[in-house]
């Protein structure tokens, strides 16, 4: 009877021990991708929300490689005066970027802020679409 309750609790830590934490976004973590800023423009401008105290940053993604990308998530960060992340969200691009094309984007309820940053997140490239 020990034998199989031992053995649990050391399979459950082995177990336990090969988990990984996910990748977070971060003031030096931007992107899971890090051919993304050869591969993609980017251009975006905030507006203003309602309440005040958000913007809303819309803008396009352009694909400059040869093959269509799907499943698209873009990072918008918020920075303060001195580049610390005050907010920040990943929003997903509506659906493939076609090659050598753009896209729209809006990622509404970020934090206003002295400045933004919006990197490419990650992606798939796919030769189907």
């Amino acid at each position: 009877m020990r034998i199989p309750i031992v053995s649990g609790i050391a399979i459950g830590i082995l177990l336990a021990g090969c988990s990984t934490e996910p990748i977070a976004p971060s003031a030096t973590v931007t992107t899971l991708a890090p051919d993304a800023e050869r591969w993609f423009s980017l251009s975006w401008e905030p507006i203003p929300e309602k309440d005040g105290t958000h913007v809303r940053l819309r803008g396009y993604l352009g694909n400059t490689y040869g093959e269509a990308v799907g499943r698209v998530q873009l990072l918008a960060q918020a920075l303060d005066t001195s580049g610390n992340v005050v907010d920040q969200k990943i929003a997903w691009v509506p659906g493939a970027v076609p090659a050598f094309e753009r896209v729209y984007f809006e990622i509404p309820r970020v934090l206003g802020a002295h400045r933004y940053r919006v990197t490419v997140w990650a992606y798939e490239r796919r030769k189907f679409f």
